[in-house]
């Protein structure tokens, strides 16, 4: 079994799902009383989001490298940046380690082909919906992407920050996320990327008719599969 390594912190609420969902698959894979082989490095998400909020993506790259070198080290071997956002800095963390980054939008875009999804929808930080660090990828997969608009992007991203991120899930803001899922599901959404690892705390499949992919299942599953060269 391969070592994964975990950066975590972004939320910490999110890299308790990631660690549950490793070793639920672990389990599931081998049995028994197998669990997986991880090392976390969790990060202080205020100095990130910080960063973030400046523009100062460099200097959030530098600690996110400084992790994965940490981690590295500590004999992981591969790393999973347990966020959607901070994937923006993963080139900047792979010229600084020798071992495999297992990307997020990737391991999406592979899921999304798997249901034969050609046009989806895409919620996330507003780093995530309005550069192209991410739909890039999707793109690139041959995904055509829909976003919400510039009011919705800011009703997404506010309740990302403030309340999921804060542990805090509440009726209003899933019901708003519902119903942005809903106009651009009329536009022509055959799925919806949940593409912020918090936002799998609020929406849930059973929540909505559209087929919903959760970036943190997809990711943690990936990544415990790869630890056992089954991915």
């Amino acid at each position: 079994m391969k070592t994964i390594g975990l950066i975590g912190g972004m939320s910490w609420e999110s890299t308790v799902s990631y660690y549950q969902i490793v070793n639920e698959v672990i389990k599931k894979e081998l049995g028994g009383l197998h669990s997986a082989k991880v090392l976390l490095y969790s990060v202080d998400f205020s100095e990130i989001e910080e960063y973030q909020s400046k523009g100062d993506w460099e200097k959030s790259g530098d600690v996110l490298s400084e992790a994965a070198m940490n981690l590295e080290k500590a004999g992981a071997d591969f790393i999973v940046v347990c966020t959607n956002t901070m994937h923006k800095v993963a080139p900047q963390i792979q010229k600084k380690i020798s071992i495999p980054i297992l990307h997020i939008a990737e391991a999406t875009a592979d899921a999304l082909h798997r249901s034969n999804i050609q046009k989806v929808a895409l919620l996330g930080t507003k780093y995530t919906m309005t550069q192209d660090f991410y739909k890039e990828k999707l793109i690139d997969a041959g995904i055509e992407v829909l976003t919400p608009g510039e009011d919705e992007i800011e009703t997404v991203n506010d309740i990302i920050y403030d309340e999921l991120c804060l542990g805090i899930v509440s009726a209003e803001s899933k019901g708003k996320y519902l119903h942005i899922i809903e106009e651009l599901a009329r536009k022509g959404a055959q799925g919806v990327i949940l593409g912020c690892t918090e936002i799998g705390l609020l929406i849930q499949q059973k929540d909505t008719a559209l087929p919903v992919f959760d970036t943190t299942q997809i990711h943690a599953t990936k990544a415990a599969l790869l630890s056992l060269d089954c991915a």
